[in-house]
């Protein structure tokens, strides 16, 4: 066979074999995190729930959700190990310094956005009635307090 009818399937085999080898090696490092837990250390599930490691067995972990409520987990559920600093900063709010105090204040509403109300002198604020006016209201039935045929909200024009 010609070598060039053969390289694509070479460069697919060797494609296959770099995804593969970078799987395993993301399967490695979160099995060797998974194991590295210790009783007391912060973790986060991988469904976002932070809670602490109370004990550990073979393929669960019990952990603590709030103090005094317990849960067991596969170890497989642990997403990631938090060491204390960035746990006790996500779960406790403790050190805040990282967070800057200083800056910009984003108001609550958009008053501040508008500079309508700043300078009395504009009159062209002039606002706009879009209901309807009580003249150019359709004609009622005198009898039964109805629109005079006319359709009703919905009713198509089709026969």
């Amino acid at each position: 066979m010609n070598p060039v009818t053969l390289l694509p399937f070479i460069v697919l085999i060797g494609a296959m074999f770099l995804m593969t080898r970078s799987a395993k090696k993301k399967q490695a490092a979160a099995a060797q995190m998974r194991n590295e837990m210790q009783p007391g250390t912060g973790v986060r599930t991988i469904g976002g729930m932070y809670a602490t490691v109370k004990e550990l067995h073979d393929d669960t972990v019990l952990l603590e959700i709030a103090p005094g409520v317990h849960a067991i987990y596969a170890k497989n559920a642990i997403g990631a190990v938090l060491d204390d600093a960035e746990y006790n900063r996500i779960v406790h709010g403790d050190d805040e310094s990282g967070l800057d105090l200083d800056g910009t204040v984003v108001p609550d509403d958009a008053s501040s956005l508008t500079e309508a109300g700043t300078d009395a002198d504009d009159a062209d604020d002039t606002r706009i009635d879009l209901g309807k006016k009580a003249d150019e209201a359709e004609p009622k039935d005198a009898e039964s307090g109805k629109k005079s045929e006319g359709k009703d909200d919905g009713e198509a024009d089709a026969k």
